[in-house]
């Protein structure tokens, strides 16, 4: 039995990777796209081979569909998941789920009170080089974990220069664009989660009034571990990488910041230094083939509701220590800021 996807907006991200990953799937196929211009919804759906385009996401939900991914700017998101669980459609949602993570919890209980799937597309824990990363510190091959440094500044393609540096009220600006990935890939690979953040934000030239386009925090985690993380989108020559240092070991991944299955991960000990081989399998192709397999009741979503509430909150956290110089206290039942 297939499951049949209803795409909302007609996106780069589900072109680039989602429309392939899909496809991927023995059991997966693209039905409809909805795009609130006709054209472009008509162009996209002909563009891709798609069999059929909608404007309105009432029909999209009416149509024979059994999931939809939701890709539209952020401040859309919850009422068009609230929808589709008002339907009865599984919904894999780009992250941030929401704008904030009240909204993310509204999402969550209506997904739970429908008996529908809800998954978060964090794209990152489905990296064969975090999941290595993972492995290999929960069998203590670095010992005890003390601190962690993501590097995630990049240069932000002229084609998405678009609401996320402009439009605040879009939920535009770096940190509910990237904050949230380096936040939910930091709980994944350490198996915890953050206690409390300190943050600041900078406007570096490309970001209009009221965005960030740079940010680095420094996290604490509920086992001890402290964190760094640098996150923006004016850097053009810098590399992605994450690093995890232990009591016996280090691990030192490079370029593994990114939506492909690249990079590299070496774990460095006593006894010198050694390249951990992983899967190179697409990120998306993963995180679909673990979304179908949670809508046959087989496990949960790569990333889920709650990961992604846990995101956004962390996220909000970083904002808020940034306006306020504090630091900022994370709730560790799940993400309310106290």
């Amino acid at each position: 039995m297939s499951v049949r996807w209803g795409l909302v907006g007609a996106s780069t991200i589900a072109r680039q990777f989602m429309i392939n990953a899909i496809r991927a799937q023995s059991d997966g196929e693209i039905a409809a796209v909805m795009s609130s211009s006709p054209e472009r919804a008509t162009a996209y759906a002909r563009e891709n081979g798609i069999p059929a385009a909608v404007s309105t996401l009432d029909a999209l939900l009416k149509s024979d569909i059994d999931a939809v991914y939701i890709s539209t700017t952020n401040e859309l998101h919850l009422e068009q998941a609230l929808a589709a669980a008002r339907a009865g459609k599984h919904v894999l949602c780009e992250k941030p789920l929401a704008l904030t993570s009240a909204d993310a919890r509204t999402m969550v209980a209506a997904a739970r009170a429908a008996g529908i799937v809800l998954g978060t597309n964090h794209h990152l824990r489905n990296a064969g080089a975090h999941r290595a990363m993972r492995e290999a510190i929960a069998a203590g091959r670095i010992g005890k974990p003390i601190a962690a440094r993501v590097f995630h500044s990049v240069y932000l393609p002229e084609n998405l220069q678009g609401w996320r540096i402009t439009k605040p009220e879009a939920g535009g600006g770096v940190v509910l664009d990237i904050t949230v990935h380096d936040a939910d890939t930091l709980r994944f690979v350490l198996g915890d989660d953050p206690l409390e953040v300190s943050a600041f934000t900078q406007s570096a030239g490309m970001a209009g009034s009221g965005l960030e386009d740079g940010a680095m925090c420094i996290w604490r985690f509920k086992s001890g571990v402290i964190a760094q993380s640098h996150e923006g989108f004016t850097t053009k020559f810098a590399d992605t990488g994450f690093e995890v240092h232990g009591s016996d070991g280090s691990l030192i991944a490079s370029n593994v910041m990114t939506q492909k299955p690249a990079g590299s991960v070496m774990l460095r000990t006593a006894k010198g230094e050694e390249q951990l081989s992983f899967d190179r399998e697409d990120l998306y192709s993963r995180s679909l083939r673990q979304f179908h397999a949670a809508i046959r009741g087989e496990g949960q979503p790569a990333a889920t509701g709650e990961d992604g509430i846990w995101s956004l909150t962390a996220a909000e956290a970083a904002l808020q220590s940034a306006n306020s110089g504090k630091v900022v206290r994370i709730d560790p039942k799940l993400g309310s800021i106290d």
